[in-house]
């Protein structure tokens, strides 16, 4: 079960899994603009986004997948960087595109099939294409302006958004969502807390410094095993 904490004027717990409930969580989800740029995380009490099997997936339970589920059938794509694809297992999600992010454009690796790539999109600089290609053919190649072989977090999203995309979450990894975040580019933090106390083997946002970005609690919503469940607007968003 599920309850608001915050805005404090809230219904009784709810059960993300019974139809009405589902309902209620899309509607506590829901972007507030079709431009809508959000990070979606998840972190140990003590801010490691990695649990003891060196992945979130010892962080992670079923509420905070049902949450997941839902954030990204609200989204247009799902942004992710290479080394998460390969680090996480990605598959493509069942209900919209996943961008990933690469700079070599190299994903050896991989777990995605040949079958999925239809809703696949890698985003790399020019001259990654080719070797792009080469890792998941099938997928569209994107072609980033880069630097040297860098890109911009806003270029990066400008071309994301040059498909179509609207509605755009991040997935990370920590060092992919601290891009965004350090240029000023996130609307919001979507954040479950799991309950645990670990090492920070993995900080959330990798170990990068960056002008701190003021911040307004949205929503705040916990279950019965005391994980936290948080969207947080950037102020400018809100």
């Amino acid at each position: 079960m599920l309850t608001q904490l915050v805005p404090t004027a809230a219904p009784r717990p709810f059960d993300p899994f019974a139809d009405d409930g589902l309902a209620q969580l899309h509607e506590a989800y829901e972007p507030p603009a079709p431009d809508w740029f959000r990070i979606n995380l998840i972190t140990s009490i003590t801010g490691s986004a990695a649990g003891s099997d060196g992945t979130s997936e010892t962080l992670t339970n079923r509420t905070d997948r049902r949450i997941l589920g839902v954030v990204r059938r609200q989204s247009d794509i799902v942004l992710v960087g290479a080394q998460s694809v390969r680090a996480e297992g990605y598959r493509i999600p069942k209900t919209t595109t996943l961008g990933v992010v690469t700079g070599s454009g190299d994903l050896t690796g991989h777990r995605i099939e040949a079958a999925e790539t239809a809703r696949l999109v890698i985003l790399c600089p020019e001259g990654a294409r080719a070797k792009a290609a080469a890792s998941l053919p099938g997928a569209q190649i994107v072609g980033v302006p880069d630097a040297g072989g860098r890109m911009t977090p806003r270029d990066v999203l400008d071309a994301t958004r040059a498909l179509g995309n609207r509605s755009i979450v991040c997935e990370g990894g920590p060092s992919l969502a601290a891009q965004f975040a350090a240029a000023g580019l996130v609307d919001e933090v979507c954040v479950t807390t799991s309950p645990q106390i670990t090492g920070t083997t993995l900080p959330s946002f990798a170990e990068t410094a960056f002008t701190p970005i003021p911040a307004r609690l949205e929503r705040l919503l916990v279950d019965d095993s005391s994980a936290l469940y948080a969207r947080w607007f950037s102020r400018a968003a809100a």
